[in-house]
């Protein structure tokens, strides 16, 4: 199955913020955050190269950090799924649009 990296990321980044505030069990969560970040880092690489996995997966772990004092001004799940809607977009501009 071909999953667009683009969704896997997003989930990665609403799935690790719920299974942590569900379960009460930060690492829980944040083993979520990494196995999508992972797989989606290598679906990146496959579609777009090194340079486009970096970025996105930098973009990834800053939209996991920034996400944090935005849940302040905005609530948390505000917080997660804009966060999680702009990787995604920039994961589908980056490596899916031209598909």
């Amino acid at each position: 199955m071909n999953v667009p990296p683009s969704l896997t990321a997003a989930t990665g980044l609403v799935g690790g913020y719920a299974v942590a505030r569900w379960t009460g069990k930060r690492p829980l969560g944040g083993a979520v955050l990494a196995a999508a970040g992972t797989a989606a880092a290598r679906e990146w690489n496959a579609r777009g190269g090194a340079a486009t996995a970096a970025a996105l997966t930098g973009l990834y772990v800053a939209a996991f950090g920034g996400s944090h004092p935005l849940a302040k001004k905005v609530g948390a799940w505000s917080s997660v799924l804009g966060v999680a809607a702009t990787v995604a977009f920039a994961s589908w501009a980056a490596t899916e649009r031209k598909r």
